[in-house]
């Protein structure tokens, strides 16, 4: 089915860890900005703080920290993360699933809080522009994930309620944002969270990366909103 000017439904993806293997990346540049500032924080507690907004993940993994020291520690896992953009990768099947989407004529919007050179070089990875409606960036959002500002914003874009949308993420924070709105998530376990932990979070769907998502589209909670739609 060619996608139509205005479709009446879509799907919304998360990228980092989704669309793009770099969740540990964002790992490791959040514990190098912690080493450099004397913190040690375990690698496993930054990870499943990751799918958050910089301002939360601080807020999760230092309550009592003195904020003053905030900007400077975005800033240096902002750097070091800059290190890493040569070896960022899209995730098995990302670009064809997106095309995919398109193809059976939903609004397909990246829903990202990334940063606007972040961004630039994660779109770089997947190289899809062609079949995005939107993408969405910090700038988007008052509020990061898990609040769901950023899916507002990417809803917005596309001229679809939320009642006609499914998301797809990898992160618990993913799910905990889609769920305040009433939307879906389909989990993919690709950026390092287990099924269990996607599952009871709320994820309605969950399957390995977008390859496994995509050979099981038909019957998924994006395939049924495809023919919904129609």
């Amino acid at each position: 089915m060619p996608i139509t000017d205005h479709p009446r439904a879509a799907v919304l993806f998360d990228v980092d860890g989704t669309l793009v293997d770099s969740s540990y990346l964002h790992t490791l540049a959040w514990w190098q900005s912690f080493r450099q500032a004397g913190l040690d924080m375990p690698m496993a507690s930054i990870h499943r703080s990751v799918g958050m907004g910089g301002d939360k993940l601080l807020d999760h993994l230092l309550p009592d920290r003195d904020r003053d020291g905030d900007d400077a520690l975005t800033a240096s896992q902002a750097a070091v993360f800059a290190t890493y953009w040569p070896a960022l990768r899209r995730t098995d099947g990302a670009r064809e699933l997106l095309v995919q989407c398109h193809d059976v004529g939903l609004a397909v919007a990246l829903a990202s809080s990334a940063h606007g050179r972040d961004l630039e070089m994660l779109r770089a990875a997947i190289d899809a522009d062609a079949y995005l409606h939107a993408a969405t960036s910090s700038a988007d959002a008052e509020e990061s994930k898990p609040q769901p500002d950023i899916l507002v914003a990417a809803l917005e874009a596309v001229g679809v309620a939320a009642a006609d949308a499914v998301y797809v993420g990898d992160s618990v924070w993913d799910i905990k944002a889609a769920a305040k709105l009433g939307i879906p998530t389909v989990a993919v376990t690709c950026g390092g969270t287990s099924e269990a932990e996607l599952r009871d979070a709320g994820a309605a769907e969950v399957y390995e990366n977008p390859r496994a998502l995509l050979a099981n589209l038909a019957g998924s909670a994006i395939g049924k909103l495809a023919a919904r739609s129609r």
